[in-house]
């Protein structure tokens, strides 16, 4: 069988490196409903807002990594399209190092800085005291987190798919059950839910780096982690952040723009947080395979660039977009359908099931945008054109949702807000289908 990188049926490429990125985003989103599973059984709607009011923070921890991770797989595979195995070797020793020296500048700063952080992300008096138990354990684990998250990238990158899914879906199989022995056995509530993500990171980062060293015992020059090798030059450096930054701001600005509607939902209740927590987490769904399918193939992209192959390159961003909005169609259709069924798997009061499923009816309209705005995101960052990728995620999270939001709220109060996300992105979705077009018509430089 060919690598991934030389496969040239353009599905097949797709199925061996969306595929299993696809897997690992699916077992994410498992510890995450496992997270909100375990704590709804508390009853306690204040601790279900709690863990919705940290997750913009725990993505914008995630981001930093990706300063490295995205920005490193995307300088990784269009060197190894290049065939240059030394650069690309030197360019994975900085990331990994740089990672790690990262997570722990964010332990340290995150404790110090805990309680703003709570109020920021929206936490009230009812909820503040499980937002910072919450805070507390994931701050601690911040290195293992980033660093898990980074090498998932960066082993893609060097056509490593099967050793980077294997070490997500092992971080999140111990997530989760870690989730039930700390929440349903020893009650630990939201603590009990960080803490378990703390330690299914760790134990994802110890198995990366476990096949780092296989690799360096084999003589594998793609991954070396000795330190003799961390001699980065400012080239190197420049190509990684250039690219890295816009795909951490991706993450940070999505960030932002759930901090501001948490803090619109939040002017209704901690009930209404709560609903839209469960409905978003369902709606995660399509948006985490979406995201896995895109990212999956972004290095097989970035290997085509880099190697001149322009007419394979199409072939894969046009079927990639497409396998990703007839997924997005048979989601919005099942949520649209089963919304009030699976709402009842969180959720016990009539009234919150109900409010819950009408939520994720109105969520799910945007998931067969999601198949075009995320494959031309990570076209654009395959290819190192940071500044377009960048204007997406800016359209997205700034310049169209946070007006949208505080827009929709002044004439349709909660329902306007809720409806903020499917107006955007539909319109984002036809601005991303003309940037395309219009990139693919420029020549090369």
């Amino acid at each position: 069988m060919p690598s991934v990188f030389e496969e040239k049926n353009s599905s097949k490429a797709i199925m061996r490196v969306g595929f299993p990125a696809m897997l690992g985003q699916l077992t994410t989103l498992i510890y995450n409903l496992a997270d909100t599973f375990f704590v709804s059984l508390t009853k306690e709607p204040a601790m279900i807002a709690a863990v919705t009011l940290c997750a913009p923070i725990l993505l914008i921890i995630m981001s930093i990594a990706c300063i490295f991770g995205m920005g490193g797989s995307s300088v990784i595979a269009r060197l190894l399209g290049e065939e240059k195995k030394e650069e690309t070797g030197t360019t994975m020793n900085f990331c990994v190092y740089a990672i790690a020296i990262a997570g722990i500048a964010v332990l340290v700063l995150g404790l110090v800085f805990m309680q703003p952080l709570a109020k920021m992300s929206g936490a009230d008096a009812d909820n503040i005291a499980y937002t910072c138990d919450y805070l507390k354990w994931i701050f601690l684990g911040a290195p293992f987190i980033m660093m898990a998250n980074g090498f998932v990238h960066l082993f893609r990158s060097v056509g490593m798919i099967k050793e980077s899914t294997t070490g997500l879906v092992l971080g999140n199989a111990i997530n989760m059950v870690l989730d039930y022995v700390f929440i349903a056995i020893f009650r630990w509530g939201t603590a009990g839910a960080a803490l378990a993500t703390a330690f299914g990171f760790a134990c994802a980062t110890i198995y990366y780096i476990f096949c780092i060293i296989c690799e360096g015992c084999q003589n594998n020059q793609l991954m070396p982690l000795t330190p003799k090798r961390f001699s980065p030059n400012g080239a190197i450096i420049r190509k990684v952040v250039s690219i890295g930054i816009p795909g951490a701001l991706i993450t940070v600005l999505m960030s932002v723009s759930n901090i501001v509607l948490n803090n619109y939902i939040s002017i209704y209740g901690s009930d209404a947080v709560a609903s839209y927590g469960i409905a978003y987490k369902l709606d995660m769904i399509p948006i985490l395979l979406s995201v896995g399918l895109s990212q999956g193939v972004a290095p097989l992209v970035g290997y085509c660039y880099g190697g001149n192959e322009k007419k394979r390159m199409s072939d894969i961003v046009k079927w990639t977009t497409l396998y990703g909005v007839l997924m997005g169609g048979v989601f919005t259709t099942v949520f649209a359908l089963f919304g009030k069924l699976l709402a009842s798997i969180f959720l016990q009061d009539d009234i919150l099931i109900e409010q819950t499923g009408y939520f994720l009816k109105i969520l799910c309209l945007s998931a067969p945008m999601l198949g075009i705005i995320n494959m031309t995101t990570s076209y654009f960052q395959s290819l190192g054109k940071a500044v377009k990728s960048l204007a997406i995620t800016l359209l997205r999270n700034v310049v169209l949702f946070i007006p949208g939001v505080m827009l929709l709220n002044h004439f349709w109060k909660l329902n306007g807000v809720i409806a903020a996300q499917p107006v955007v992105e539909t319109a984002l979705a036809i601005i991303c289908m003309l940037m395309y077009v219009i990139d693919v018509k420029l020549p090369r430089c």
